[in-house]
Order: C-alpha cells, then structure tokens, then sequence
C-alpha cells in the first residue's frame, strides 16, 4: 500500500520543502499572493498549531486611499507592500515567500518586495530582481492609455497615474 501525500501538497497549495527551508530562517515570512483583481501581502510567523498572520495588506485598500487604477498590476503591487511595511511597526525584517511562482526579475513579487523595502522592511532580495523605477512609478500605462486614447475603455479613466501614485504613496502612513 502506498503512502498517500498530505492534502495540500496534492492539492498544489504548499511546498513542503521550500516552507521547510524558509522556515529555519527563524524570521517572520513576507507572503504575497496574487489573484485576477487584487494582491495579498501578510507579514506570517511560525507557530506549531499553524502559521500566525501578523500584519496584512489587500490591494483593494489602495481604493481608499485615492488609488484610481487596477489593483493587480506592478504600480499598485508596490504599493501594497510599501503599506504593509508601513503597518509592521516592530518587525523590522522578513524573508520574502512568493509561494509557487518562479522567481522572475521585473514581476509583481519583486515590485511588492521593493515597496516593502522603501517602506522599511529589511527583505534580503537581489537589486537586479525589481521592475525598472518606470514601471513601478505606471509609466507603462500611462503610455499605453496615451497611444490608445481615442479608445472606449478609456474614455472614463482619468490621465495621470504617476500623479495618482505619488498621492496614494504619500498618504500610506
């Protein structure tokens, strides 16, 4: 008879063993998680009952803050972890788990690291790992509505996401 795996592992939810090696850093995990309309950030200690989230930042709260735009994309990814590191308040380092995604220079995952690390997480990634300061700023965007201005979609969309991102930063306490 065959052993049978653990249900989160059959199910593609964990990495038994990256969680393993993450787990002997002894540091609080920085968790991000990305979905079709928003990002999840948690700040998450190890206890031995289960994982204990500390601190937590949805996208979605960009909205309240004066943020007009998607809540996907690489702007409001650093966005969400400049305001989880924000809220951190005492813990002052993390070991970042970007759970089953490669790591790829220029993607979410790294825009989100680089927003925690502005906002003071001390995070041990590879500078050449981060989105150009172009991208995180939405410039891409911005471009890309300029070249499609006369389109539908757009008409509704205000102009200025730099303008937009520099306001919603600035408000992040």
């Amino acid at each position: 008879m065959s052993k049978q795996q653990p249900r989160r592992k059959r199910e593609h939810k964990t990495d038994y063993r990256r969680r393993l090696r993450l787990l002997k850093g002894r540091k609080p995990r920085l968790v991000v998680r990305l979905f079709s309309r928003s990002i999840v950030g948690q700040l998450t200690t190890y206890i031995a009952t289960g994982d204990k989230v500390e601190i937590s930042f949805n996208s979605m709260e960009l909205k309240k803050l004066g943020w007009t735009y998607n809540c996907s994309n690489i702007p409001s990814a650093y966005l969400t972890g400049y305001a989880l590191a924000k809220k951190a308040g005492k813990i002052k380092e993390a070991i970042l788990d970007i759970g089953f995604h490669s790591p790829l220079a220029g993607t979410k995952q790294f825009a989100f690291a680089k927003g925690a690390i502005d906002g003071g997480l001390n995070v041990p990634v590879s500078e050449g790992m981060f989105p150009a300061e172009d991208r995180i700023k939405g410039e891409h965007i911005e471009n890309y509505m300029e070249t499609k201005k006369d389109k539908v979609q757009f008409s509704k969309t205000k102009k200025g996401v730099l303008a937009c991102f520099e306001k919603v930063k600035k408000s992040i306490k």
